[in-house]
């Protein structure tokens, strides 16, 4: 049967504290015995542990016992040298007696020794320090304070599991509702809810997750809102010139208008706009999918501005509109498809005239920035209202749509313009002139070479 995640991280959370108590008891089980038994053996039950261990460093330091009647002045608690119950005795090694100085030259008794605390340097017994109070501790004695110190340690290791365990589990419920939820709502954006969003709580790794989580499902409801628009765009675009088709077929299929050439025209011109509607859509989605050939070269945009002007003057004339061309004395070098840059600059000039009244201005003009070449077209038209700056760049999208339709726009050239823009590296915005009328800038790299 597979593990939930909350039962494997309950179950990781557990086995981690567990090795980590268990060590942590072991090492302090092992260092308070070792601290007893020094305890015991340096004579701590009889108050004796501070002389001992003063005797064993002077031992430690001098390698003999030279010099310990200094050692025993000062921590001795009184001029007669003893402790308590009667006059400590130091002997060496062999039992000789090194004080007091009453016995100097004795040997200890059997029973003295028996009884005295081994003064032990570098694992090596090096003296004896007997006091009436001292005594030799068997094994015996001491193996139930070891055993009680050995129980308490596992009671203590118990309790701490316990706990661990209560704390394990809360924390895998805190890491695990934020994923149940972003579970849940991932369950519910695959049903096709685009609308599910989930809380951004939690720590900052979750609430990174849930942020990243809530800009795809933003980004899909963006997107399926989209694909409709446009599927509703498309079809509304659609079913103009094809009612208007059918609409003159049927008539010159019922006798009401004669067959005569000029009664196809406007079908012919229906079907031009179609064929242009659905070319538009092949170069935008291509353009945008990063899959329409580019056959670059590099080339000079006053040339390229230069031909567009020429084609629109006279357009521009028959609608009252004045074109001006303003362009710099150096070369403007990009790399660059010809037959692409015509197009963008053709949309651009056919959007500005649209939007141009009679006894209006176009001005188109080209200059060096850093390592860009920025070119420009601007109208003296109404310009664009407040907020749409980035909409004029979206399918099908019109400042005044019945002007558009009168002029047979398809609503894709600023669209493509842009696609167009960014699949030669560069990048183009719209905005207002400060003396009136919109302005489109297009940005390109500069060539190297």
């Amino acid at each position: 049967m597979r593990m939930s995640m909350r039962h494997s991280l309950l179950l990781a959370f557990t086995l981690s504290t567990l090795v980590g108590i268990s060590l942590v008891v072991i090492w302090m089980h092992i260092s308070v015995t070792h601290e007893m038994r020094t305890f015991l053996r340096q004579g701590g039950p009889w108050g004796l542990q501070e002389i001992t261990v003063a005797l064993e460093e002077h031992y430690r330091e001098v390698g003999s016992w030279e010099g310990v009647e200094q050692v025993l002045h000062r921590v001795l608690p009184g001029p007669q040298y003893g402790h308590g119950a009667g006059p400590l005795i130091l002997a060496d090694a062999e039992g000789r007696i090194l004080y007091p100085p009453g016995r100097v030259g004795g040997y200890l008794r059997d029973d003295e020794r028996a009884r005295a605390i081994p003064l032990v340097v570098d694992g090596r017994t090096v003296g004896y320090l007997y006091s009436p109070r001292s005594g030799t501790i068997a094994p015996e004695a001491t193996r139930p304070m070891f055993r009680r110190l050995t129980q308490a340690a596992f009671v203590a290791a118990l309790v701490a599991v316990v706990l661990s365990s209560v704390l394990a589990w809360a924390l895998s419920q805190r890491i695990l509702r934020p994923l149940s939820a972003l579970q849940h709502a991932a369950r519910r954006l695959a049903q096709g809810d685009l609308t599910v969003r989930v809380p951004e709580s939690g720590d900052d790794e979750l609430r990174a997750l849930a942020r990243a989580f809530n800009r795809m499902a933003k980004a899909l409801q963006d997107s399926e809102q989209a694909r409709r628009r446009l599927t509703a765009d498309i079809a509304h675009e659609l079913r103009t010139p094809l009612a208007v088709q059918q609409a003159h077929i049927e008539a010159l299929l019922d006798g009401v208008y004669p067959l005569t050439p000029d009664r196809l025209v406007p079908i012919l011109e229906q079907n031009r706009l179609l064929a242009r509607l659905v070319e538009d859509l092949r170069t935008l989605s291509l353009a945008e999918e990063g899959r329409l050939p580019l056959h670059l070269r590099t080339l000079d945009v006053r040339e390229a501005l230069q031909q567009a002007a020429e084609q629109f003057r006279v357009s521009a004339q028959a609608e009252g509109v004045t074109l001006d061309l303003t362009l710099p004395s150096e070369p403007l070098l990009v790399r660059a498809d010809p037959e692409r840059l015509n197009q963008i600059l053709h949309n651009l000039l056919a959007n500005a005239l649209r939007h141009t009244p009679r006894g209006g201005r176009i001005e188109l003009g080209a200059r060096r920035e850093g390592s860009d070449v920025v070119f420009w077209v601007r109208d003296t038209g109404p310009g664009l209202p407040p907020g749409t700056e980035e909409q004029v760049f979206q399918r099908f999208y019109r400042v005044d749509q019945a002007r558009d339709r009168e002029h047979g726009g398809t609503g894709l050239g600023l669209s493509i313009v842009r696609a167009l823009v960014r699949a030669h590296l560069g990048d183009v915005k719209a905005q207002n002139h400060p003396e009136g009328g919109a302005m489109f800038i297009v940005r390109l790299p500069l060539a190297t070479s």
